[in-house]
């Protein structure tokens, strides 16, 4: 079985009592569809990132799009972000109509090179789109400084990387709004898709509420402005609910893995284990680890019946569905180096700590035997 099916099935053995009594709570309640469980974990996960306003929606993919949409990002408008992404990161951009620009990254901890965000900037654009990618934050402090300078909404995308910090402030924090996702793999996963946005700006979220609602006030026939059908589920909200309290569990647990691979695998020539970028706090969502012998190493460890991802393979700029930006091969050059190094370790709380030096005794082995 794959990481993720592991992932599921432990933690669903572990916390069952309590996920069907979520379930049970909602049916019991009679109110299916934004209910009090929505409105309860709105007001938790906002109150978790000490903010005012939280909207919850069907999936992380239209928590961007709502958020680019309330922040007043459309046709003709370009926002800046990187290719070392998810697909639904650049796919939201243009679900609204707008241009995706693309920056590099840095090699170590493969996030937005922002000093790069100075030259991508032009006279249609309108957002910053930074990734805090596989579990910690981008530098936000020249991203912030270039959007007020010039005049721009910031938009974090927070989908990997619930509860991380940079100099203890935690992520979907610093700018006009954030999306988040909390598909069943992420650090805060449902038991199927949802999402959320967070802002410090009330006309900011009554903008999401509209949009979630297709554009009207919480009730039918009234159409402000053309709209969705995004609403998070009731179901999804109540689990959410329990497991936010374990939150900050779930992110000892990763890091704990991720100190064990940093012992069990520290000294292994050319195996890069992630760089935690000065001042952040990592949450490990991926734990990816980059090798120039990748793609053998990879084929060699399905011998032992271990089956590794690759998060991502292809930059989005490479992708046919993005071919019509004409961002040839070359123009990341950081990006594209490590599509073809990086790889994904298993990484989930729950991991046992024979089932990890299983997988760290057959790197070992492998990469040893060249």
């Amino acid at each position: 079985m794959s990481t993720y099916v592991w992932q599921y099935l432990d933690e669903y053995r572990a916390e069952r009592a309590d996920i069907l009594d979520a379930v049970e709570t909602v049916f019991d309640s009679g109110r299916l569809v934004l209910g009090e469980s929505v409105a309860g974990f709105e007001r938790e996960f906002a109150a978790y990132h000490d903010l005012p306003y939280c909207t919850g929606v069907d999936n992380g993919t239209n928590a961007l799009v709502l958020g680019l949409r309330a922040l007043g990002v459309g046709p003709g408008d370009e926002v800046v972000t990187v290719s070392n992404t998810a697909a639904p990161t650049v796919v939201a951009i243009d679900a609204v109509g707008a241009t995706p620009v693309f920056v590099d990254v840095h090699e170590d901890d493969h996030l937005m090179d922002t000093a790069q965000l100075r030259s991508a900037i032009t006279p249609r654009t309108r957002c910053l789109l930074p990734v805090h990618l596989y579990g910690q934050s981008v530098d936000m402090a020249p991203v912030l400084e270039l959007a007020a300078e010039h005049g721009l909404k910031v938009l974090e995308d927070c989908a990997q990387a619930h509860g991380a910090r940079r100099h203890g402030r935690l992520v979907g924090t610093f700018g006009d709004a954030a999306a988040f996702s909390f598909y069943p793999t992420k650090v805060l996963g449902a038991y199927g898709d949802g999402g959320a946005v967070v802002t410090a700006d009330e006309e900011t979220d009554a903008r999401l509420r509209r949009l979630r609602y297709y554009g009207m006030q919480e009730r039918y026939y009234v159409v402000e402005t053309p709209g969705h059908n995004s609403r998070l589920d009731e179901v999804q909200a109540e689990i959410l609910r329990r497991k936010l309290r374990r939150l900050d569990a779930y992110i000892a647990g990763r890091r704990a893995v991720a100190e064990r691979y940093r012992q069990g695998l520290g000294d292994v020539p050319d195996l890069v284990l992630p760089r935690v970028a000065e001042g952040n706090d990592h949450v490990y969502y991926v734990h990816v680890v980059r090798h120039p012998d990748r793609d053998r190493i990879l084929k060699a460890l399905t011998a032992y019946d271990i089956h590794l991802n690759i998060s991502y393979p292809w930059p989005v700029h490479t992708m046919t569905g993005f071919a019509h930006l004409g961002v040839g091969k070359g123009a990341l050059p950081v990006t594209e180096r490590l599509a073809g190094e990086i790889f994904s370790l298993p990484m989930y709380p729950s991991l046992r700590a024979d089932e990890q030096d299983r997988v760290i005794g057959a790197l070992r082995e492998v990469i040893a035997a060249g």
